[in-house]
C-alpha cells in the first residue's frame, strides 16, 4: 500500500520543492520510503508502506533500460502467476515485489496488462521513449486517483493535497457538486468538491502525450444478462471464489488480521480466512456499549468460535471525538460526510497498534442486496399507486403518533423518509433513502440550487436492460461503493498507514454476482439469500439471522449532547454568510428543529459540519454561480 503522484510539466519549470512538498503531505500512505523519478516531461512521486518483500522495491521502480518507471498503490494478488509467465518469456528481476510484475507486464503487454490483474491498485507509468504517462486505476475504485488538467499538463495523486500543493490551482467550490454532496453527503464520481480536480473513474486509465490527453475504459462489468444456475451451483461457484480471494488477501510479509463486526459479510470472511491460517488470527471491532445497535455480543460470538486474539474499543462520547473530526478535514481532503468515519478512524488507529494488514467484508452488500434500501425500491412501487392525499395523511400520522427517536436509524425515521421518497422518480428514491437533504430542504439553505443531478448519474450507466434490483445494485457499485464505503476505508486506515483489503471486490466475484438470477440475491424479505445459504452451517444461525445495523454513530442523538459543541462552534452565523451561497437563518432553523426533537437530521448536520471544517482547512474560494463563468476542464475528457 502506498501514495502516488506526479505531473506534467510540458514547456514550464516547476520547482523541485514541489515534489518534496507533495511526498511530505503523502506521508501517512507510505511512511516507510518515499522517492521521486524526473523526466524530460514528467515527474512521479511515490511514498511506500512496505507489505511485501521488505527489502526491496523502492519506488518509483524503473525499468533495466531507464526508459520506463511506475508509481504504484495498491496489491496484485496474482502477481506470483504474471510473474512466472513473464519470466518464461525473458524477463529477469531484481526484486520480489509486486511493483516491479506490474512495470514488466506493462513493458510486455502494454496497457491490456491490467486485465490480468486482481488486485486492487492505482498506478502511474512514465515511458521516455515515448514521452507518455499512463494512469490507471483499478476495476471497483478500491485504491483512490485524481487528476487536474492545466492547458497541456495533468497532475495526478492519490488524494487531493497532492494536487493542491501545486500553488496554481484554484481552490474553488464546485457548484454541481455540492448539490450532490448535500443530497447524498458524498460526491459521486467523476466529479469532487473541488472544482476542476476530477477521479479518475473505476477500470479506467488516462492517457497522456506530449500534450494531448484521453480516457479509456479498460473493464466494465457484465450487465443485463443473467444465467440460469441452481441454489447448489451457485453456492459451490461461491465457495470456490470466496475461499480463492480470501487465500489470495491474506499473503503479506507483515502481520494481517480481520475487522469483525460480527455481521454476515466480515464473519464470512473471517472464517475463510481461519480456514486458511495455520496460527491464531487477530481481529477487531468497534462497540457501543449500552447501545441498542451494539454489536459486541456477535462479534465477541465470532471470535470464541475462531479461537481469535481479539481487541475491542468501545466509541462513547467520553472519547476524543472533538480532535478526530478535526483531524478528518486534513486526512479527507475530498470530504464524505458518512458517518461510518468516525467509528472506522478509532477502528483503524487501534488495528495498525497490532498489525499492518485487516481483511474487511465491504462489497458483499453492493453485490448480493444487502441494503434495506432495495427493499424499499420493490415495496415503493405499489404503494405509489395509492392517492396521494392519503399518502400525506400516512406521513402526518407518523408525526403525530411516533415521536422522534434517538435510536441511530430508528423505524420512526426509515418510515417517514420512505413515504417522503414515494413522490420522487425512482431513480432519486433509491438515493434519497439513504440520504439526506430533500430537494425542498436544499433549496431553502442552498437558494441558489441547481438540483442534485442524481437522476442523470444513473442514465449515465445505460441500465435498460437490467431489473429494478441488479438496476439499483449497479448504481451503488458505481457511486455509494466508490465514492463513499471504499473512498471512507481508504482515507480513515491510511491516515493510519494501515492497508485494508476487501476479498469480496476480487473481480471474479463481482462477475459472479453481476449474472445471478435476482432471485438469489433477495428472496422474499431474506436479503443476501446465496450468501447466506453458503454460510448456512459454517456460521451461527443468529448471525445469519441478524438485522443489518450500519457501521456508523448515533448522530440524531449524538448532536443534542457530546457534538452539539463542535457543530454550533463551527456553524456560525457569520461563518454561514461568508460563504455566499448559504442561507444561515434556514441553517440555524434547522439545528433548533432538530435540538428541540421536532425532527431528526443528525445525518444532515454531519455532512454540514464535515463541509465547513473541510472549507475552513482548505481555504476553499466560493463563486457564486454567475461569477463561475470559465469552462469546465473535466468536459474535455471523452471515455471511449
Amino acid at each position: 500500500m502506498c501514495g502516488i503522484a506526479g505531473f506534467t510539466r510540458l514547456n514550464r519549470t516547476v520547482s523541485k520543492g514541489v515534489a518534496q512538498r507533495i511526498t511530505q503531505g503523502l506521508y501517512h500512505r507510505g511512511p516507510d520510503q518515499q522517492g521521486v523519478f524526473e523526466g524530460s516531461e514528467a515527474t512521479l512521486c511515490a511514498v511506500r508502506l512496505k507489505i511485501i518483500d521488505l527489502g526491496g522495491g523502492d519506488q518509483p521502480f524503473v525499468s533495466d533500460d531507464r526508459d520506463t518507471a511506475i508509481a504504484f498503490n495498491g496489491e496484485i494478488y496474482n502477481h506470483l502467476e504474471i510473474r512466472a509467465e513473464l519470466e518464461g518469456l525473458g524477463h529477469r528481476f531484481q526484486s520480489h515485489c509486486d511493483t516491479e510484475t506490474v512495470l514488466r507486464a506493462f513493458l510486455q503487454w502494454d496497457t491490456a496488462c491490467f486485465c490480468r490483474m486482481r488486485g486492487m491498485f492505482a498506478a502511474a507509468l512514465w515511458t521516455e521513449s515515448l514521452k507518455r504517462l499512463v494512469v490507471v486505476r483499478d476495476r471497483m475504485g478500491i485504491k483512490p486517483l485524481y487528476y487536474y488538467r492545466r492547458g497541456d499538463d495533468v497532475y495526478f495523486g492519490s488524494e487531493l493535497k497532492a494536487i493542491l500543493e501545486h500553488p496554481e490551482v484554484p481552490r474553488r467550490l464546485d457548484l454541481t457538486a455540492l448539490d450532490s454532496y448535500l443530497a447524498v453527503n458524498y460526491v459521486p464520481g467523476p466529479r469532487t468538491l473541488m472544482e476542476g480536480i476530477r477521479k479518475v473513474p473505476a477500470g479506467c486509465l488516462l492517457e497522456w502525450r506530449h500534450g494531448k490527453m484521453w480516457m479509456e475504459r479498460w473493464w466494465t462489468p457484465p450487465s443485463g444478462d443473467t444465467r440460469a444456475i441452481s441454489v447448489e451451483g451457485a453456492k459451490e461457484e461461491l465457495d470456490g471464489l470466496l475461499r480463492d480471494s480470501v487465500r489470495e488477501h491474506l499473503v503479506a510479509d507483515v502481520p494481517l488480521g480481520v475487522w469483525a463486526s460480527g455481521g454476515l459479510d466480515s464473519s464470512a470472511v473471517l472464517h475463510y480466512a481461519a480456514q486458511e491460517t495455520a496460527g491464531r488470527l487477530k481481529t477487531f471491532s468497534v462497540s457501543f456499549a449500552g447501545r441498542s445497535f451494539d454489536e459486541s455480543p456477535y462479534f465477541r460470538e465470532i471470535a470464541r468460535i475462531y479461537g481469535t486474539d481479539h481487541h475491542e474499543f468501545d466509541l462513547n462520547p467520553e472519547v476524543e471525538l472533538e480532535s478526530a473530526i478535526q483531524d478528518f478535514a486534513y486526512y479527507s481532503d475530498e470530504p464524505s460526510a458518512d458517518a461510518g468515519a468516525l467509528p472506522v478512524w478509532f477502528l483503524s488507529r487501534m488495528t495498525r497498534r497490532h498489525v499492518t494488514v485487516a481483511l474487511s467484508g465491504e462489497g458483499a452488500d453492493e453485490l448480493f442486496g444487502g441494503y434495506l434500501t432495495y427493499v424499499a425500491d420493490r415495496l415503493v412501487r405499489p404503494f405509489r399507486r395509492l392517492p396521494g392525499g392519503l399518502r400525506r395523511l400516512m406521513r402526518g400520522g407518523l408525526d403525530r403518533y411516533m415521536p422522534v427517536s434517538d435510536d441511530k436509524i430508528s423505524t420512526e425515521y426509515k418510515l417517514k423518509r420512505w413515504i417522503e421518497g414515494s413522490w420522487l422518480d425512482p431513480d432519486e428514491a433509491h438515493f434519497f433513502w439513504n440520504g439526506t437533504f430533500s430537494n425542498e430542504q436544499r433549496r431553502q439553505i442552498l437558494p441558489r440550487s441547481n438540483g442534485n443531478g442524481l437522476k442523470a448519474l444513473v442514465e449515465q450507466l445505460e441500465l435498460a436492460k437490467c431489473g429494478v434490483l441488479d438496476r439499483y445494485l449497479r448504481v451503488d457499485q458505481s457511486y455509494y461503493l466508490a465514492d463513499d464505503i471504499l473512498y471512507k476505508t481508504d482515507r480513515m486506515s491510511m491516515a493510519h498507514s494501515l492497508e485494508v483489503r476487501p476479498p469480496f471486490l476480487d473481480h471474479r466475484l463481482v462477475e459472479f454476482a453481476a449474472t445471478l438470477p435476482q432471485r438469489l440475491k433477495i428472496r422474499g424479505f431474506t436479503q443476501k439469500y446465496i450468501l447466506k445459504e453458503l454460510m448456512r452451517g459454517k456460521l451461527p444461525e443468529v448471525i445469519l439471522k441478524r438485522k443489518k445495523t450500519g457501521f456508523d454513530i448515533p448522530t440524531h442523538d449524538w448532536f443534542r449532547g457530546p457534538l452539539r459543541g463542535p457543530l454550533t462552534d463551527t456553524l456560525t452565523h457569520d461563518a454561514i454568510q461568508a460563504t455566499g451561497i448559504f442561507d444561515a437563518r434556514a441553517i440555524h432553523t434547522l439545528i433548533r428543529d432538530h435540538m428541540e426533537r421536532r425532527i431528526n437530521v443528525g445525518y444532515h448536520l454531519w455532512g454540514l459540519l464535515t463541509l465547513f471544517l473541510w472549507m475552513k482547512r482548505w481555504k476553499v474560494e466560493v463563486v457564486p454561480p454567475m461569477e463561475s463563468a470559465h469552462p469546465d476542464p473535466g468536459q474535455v475528457l471523452v471515455i471511449r
